[in-house]
């Protein structure tokens, strides 16, 4: 079983025979293979000429020794990782043998052996050699041997210590890091893993940037973990039952399954367990209470077994907003919720995947804005305040089924509901003086609700002919948004700079908005081998939008009733339809990878403005998108790649309606049925490089965006009898928008990864071109960031993680030279903890964020000293029980600036938490192992995601 097993796994790598191989090329998807083998021989092959298949052999007569055959199979450490890079080499005769190299996965294949039995030679950098004498059944006509396992041999030379396979491996999307090499405390989490891992930025919230980019979602073996809760994976999943952590840039199921890429990808992370930790129960618990009523809990309890997965996790807290991280929105939150989540293999060819999330949060918030608007008239300046409250429930449910029919077919289906409601209650007040002298002070409620439901289904057909295939893919989802604001404010107009008023209002008024999307779209791809190292491509597809829209203004009379105001009412139906026709050559090099293709898009936007008369709109629009991917990779450590992209953006209906939209007359809105769309050109180009004996990781990436008919606000400033402005928005097509940036970050590992220095930054550029009061307006922003943050671990008691950061910001804007901006921004902070006692039971943790911010107004600069601190101690043998101490905010300073310019306005939002207060908690840590999924007594194998294969 074991053997039919393995031979299943090296048929998937290999993709192609290696009969129709050139040099051991890779199969389907770009997946190199183990390589073909170099043979060194004096043999004459021609005096063995393949034999003719005879026919009516009797059952009982003995079959003759085929003339050859396939010997393949898996290298491993003992810690159960494929090998890569590996020498084979298979020694037949005393002047016949072949060697080759195993692919990523540790997976050998060599074809046309002459004989089944010979003599196999087994090594590989910082292991030991295997020499081994193999004796086999002569008339079978693939060999799979058993796996080798290859114990570790550590050599010194020079100071250098060289142990097996590198830590971090470039693969085609992936980005492959072994955990085993990164060293954390008992009891750590996997975000504790991830910080010690080259190129990764790891939040207090659970967030994750890789190499500059931010990750989206959390996968376990290769299936969605508790939902897709990047979050909630990194701070529950013990990083002890970590084998590797992989960052893959995701273009969805389709694309896996092809390997057809469209459009932009997610940056996901996949974390694979080991092989010894596949199978058995963790639970994780916390609760705490504080001062100011403060506290928080947590339980996550998981059960794995192997592709079977059972996630139970429920929260409770009330904690202060931004303090813990040292920056966010004043106020409290308040939040409960349960994820549930049940993945399990039903059988052999059956695969499901649910979940279900529920959460509730109450945020109260204060928020202070001041700043200055600049108009033709004059310079307005405004205070902002607001205090506002908002409650949110959302429940979510995700159903996946994996349908493997047969060898050949494959299906799979995916429906989902969401729902969303929300109340948010807001007061506030503006107080605006210069040339303009208004106050406007009152309440704002909102109550908005949100199901939104629909699924896709995915079905592949694989042909007898290797690597051709055919798919489609159908997605339905419709989004119901229903909103009802009420607006109860007093408007007072001043005569010009002085406290005489001129007029006094009052404004009351409900406005119900109604907002319905139905979005279909189906996409169906074929794939045409033409030899074993390319293919041709063919996609097509149709995506139709349908959006309602109905907006009623209305009065509130003193007795509560409703009267609708027609003019400030808006009632518009339309629906965009876009087709996508692409062919695509793509070469799959053992260097190299190359596509090259054209995308037509015929596109077509109709609708009706019902509101007023039944205006229609009917614009059909065609473009042709080039395809170009290229990658380049001197090996598994060091790669490149350049891609382009294009995109047409086409305007929304009320860009384009020819009529006037009052329903905000403070804001009202004129279409442009002559707007054109806009195109966006994307290239990416990145580079990375991991040198394995030096420990050193770099990176790089630089990418520029250019926009032809870009559609852009034509902001005119209208003064209205009442000496107030009213901002009509009109529309129009400009050209000369474009962005260039680049990013690179260094990471370089010491004295057996003690220390870890890290740097990083940016430079960006953004050329901007807008309009204001008809007059076309130029904004150009520089952006440079450095950021160093080394790690120091210099031995087990000691942690100390120094960051510092400088961030430059300067904007130059054509119409209004004398309001450029150059904010220059350092950013001082420490964290890390010290280790007590002799078990290093007892520790202190600490953490201090400084901020230094100058080309800011001094009445509202900031610069705040923000620490927090901790005393941990645990308990029992196994550390199953932790007790906390912590303070948050200890000199009270939890104050932040924030800043946004325009070309028309500067704006200084001050946000002040309710700082400090104590927390006390305790934590539960329980785990129970007990090996790896075996079937028939024995170990399943692994996809490269880390599934099972059953």
């Amino acid at each position: 079983m074991k053997k039919l097993l393995l031979l299943l796994l090296i048929t998937i790598y290999a993709g192609t025979t290696f009969a129709q191989r050139t040099g051991g090329g890779g199969g389907g998807g770009g997946r190199q293979g183990g390589g073909g083998g170099t043979r060194t021989t004096t043999t004459d092959r021609q005096n063995n000429p393949n034999r003719q298949q005879q026919t009516g052999r009797p059952q009982n007569e003995t079959k003759p020794p085929l003339p050859f055959r396939e010997v393949s199979g898996i290298i491993k450490d003992t810690a159960d990782n494929g090998l890569i890079g590996a020498t084979v080499k298979l020694k037949i005769s005393a002047t016949d043998s072949i060697s080759t190299t195993t692919n990523e996965d540790g997976v050998f294949i060599i074809p046309n052996v002459k004989s089944a039995t010979f003599v196999v030679t087994i090594s590989s950098i910082g292991y030991k050699t295997v020499v081994k004498k193999m004796l086999n059944n002569d008339v079978l006509p693939r060999l799979v041997l058993d796996p080798f396992i290859l114990k570790s041999e550590e050599h010194t030379l020079e100071g250098v210590t060289v142990n097996g396979t590198p830590s971090i491996t470039y693969k085609t999307d992936t980005v492959e890091y072994r955990a085993s090499d990164y060293k954390v405390r008992p009891n750590a989490t996997v975000d504790e893993l991830l910080k010690k891992m080259e190129g990764m930025e790891v939040g207090s919230d659970g967030s994750v940037t890789h190499q500059g980019q931010k990750l989206t979602k959390a996968k376990l073996n290769g299936k969605d973990y508790a939902g897709g809760d990047l979050a909630k994976a990194i701070q529950s999943l013990p990083a002890d039952i970590v084998e590797k952590i992989q960052v893959v840039d995701d273009y969805g199921d389709q694309a896996a399954r092809t390997g057809i890429k469209d459009g932009d990808p997610q940056k996901i992370l996949n974390i694979t367990t080991k092989p010894d930790r596949s199978v058995g129960h963790f639970v994780r618990a916390n609760a705490g209470i504080g001062s100011q009523k403060r506290f928080e809990s947590n339980v996550n309890a998981n059960r794995i077994n192997g592709n079977q997965v059972v996630v139970v996790d429920g929260n409770l807290r009330n904690t202060i907003n931004g303090v813990g991280s040292g920056g966010g929105s004043g106020g409290t939150t308040k939040a409960s919720g349960i994820n549930l989540n049940y993945r399990d293999q039903l059988s052999k060819k059956v695969q499901i995947n649910t979940s279900y999330r529920f959460n509730n949060t109450r945020v109260n918030s204060i928020n202070r804005s001041e700043g200055q608007q600049f108009t033709d008239r004059g310079t307005i300046n405004f205070r902002n305040s607001s205090d506002s409250r908002n409650r949110n429930n959302t429940h979510n449910f995700n159903f996946e089924l994996e349908y493997n029919i047969d060898s050949a077919n494959y299906l799979k289906v995916s429906p989902y509901y969401n729902y969303s409601g929300a109340f948010n209650s807001n007061t506030s007040s503006t107080f605006r003086t210069g040339a303009e002298h208004r106050d406007i002070i009152g309440t704002n409620s909102g109550d908005n609700t949100t199901p939104n439901y629909g699924g896709f289904l995915f079905y592949q057909h694989l042909f007898k002919k290797k690597r051709r295939n055919f798919s489609i893919q159908l997605n339905i989802s419709n989004n119901d948004q229903e909103n009802v604001n009420i607006q109860n404010n007093n408007l007072i107009y001043y005569r010009n700079d002085s406290d005489s008023v001129s007029i006094d209002s009052l404004v009351y008024r409900n406005i119900a908005r109604s907002n319905l999307t139905k979005n279909y779209r189906t996409s169906a791809t074929y794939v045409e081998p033409l030899d074993s190292l390319s293919q041709l491509e063919f996609n097509a597809q149709v995506n139709r939008r349908s959006y309602s829209n109905e907006a009623l203004t209305s009065n509130i009379d003193s007795f509560g009733q409703l009267q609708i105001i027609d003019s400030l009412s808006n009632i518009f139906n339309y629906a965009f339809t876009e087709a996508r026709f692409a062919v695509n050559y793509r070469l799959n090099q053992k260097k190299y990878n190359l596509s090259l293709g054209v995308t037509a898009v015929p596109t077509l936007l109709e609708g009706t403005k019902v509101s007023l008369g039944n205006v229609s709109i009917h614009r059909t629009n065609f473009n042709l998108i080039p395809i170009a991917r290229f990658e380049y990779a001197w090996s598994r450590q060091e790669r490149f790649s350049i891609n382009y992209s294009g995109n047409p953006n086409e305007p929304s209906f009320d860009q384009i309606q020819p009529v006037r939209d009052e329903s905000n007359p403070q804001s009202p809105v004129v279409g442009n049925p002559n707007l054109k769309p806009a195109f966006v050109h994307t290239v990416n180009l990145r580079y990375n490089n991991y040198i394995t004996n030096s420990r050193l990781n770099f990176s790089a990436n630089v990418g520029t965006r250019i926009v032809n008919n870009r559609i852009v606000n034509n902001t005119i400033q209208i003064l209205d009898p009442r000496g107030a402005f009213i901002y009509e928005r009109n529309f129009v097509n400009i050209d000369g928008n474009y962005s260039v940036n680049g990013n690179y970050s260094i990471s370089k590992q010491l004295a057996d990864r003690k220390y870890n220095l890290s740097l990083n930054g940016g430079i960006n550029y953004n050329h901007d071109v807008s309009m204001t009061n008809n007059r076309v307006s130029l904004t150009d922003q520089w952006n440079f960031n450095q950021r160093l943050g080394p790690r120091i671990n210099p031995n087990e008691n000691i942690e100390v993680n120094p960051y510092v950061g400088y961030d430059v910001t300067r904007t130059y804007f054509s119409l209004t030279p004398d309001k450029n901006t150059n904010r220059r921004t350092t950013t001082l902070s420490i964290d890390g903890q010290f280790f007590f006692l002799k078990e290093r039971t007892l520790r202190f943790g600490y953490s201090a964020n400084k901020n230094f911010i100058q080309g800011v107004a001094s009445n509202v600069s900031r610069n705040p000293l923000v620490i927090n601190a901790r005393v941990e101690k645990e308990f029992f043998a196994r550390r199953n029980l932790t007790l906390t101490f912590q303070v948050f905010d200890i000199l009270k300073q939890n104050n932040f600036v924030d800043q946004t310019i325009t070309s028309t306005s500067i704006t200084n939002t001050l946000t002040n938490a309710l700082s400090r207060y104590f927390m006390f908690s305790a934590r539960v840590n329980l785990q129970k192992w007990s090996g790896s999924p075996k079937r028939n007594g024995r170990s399943l194998q692994r996809r490269g995601d880390g599934s099972f294969i059953y």
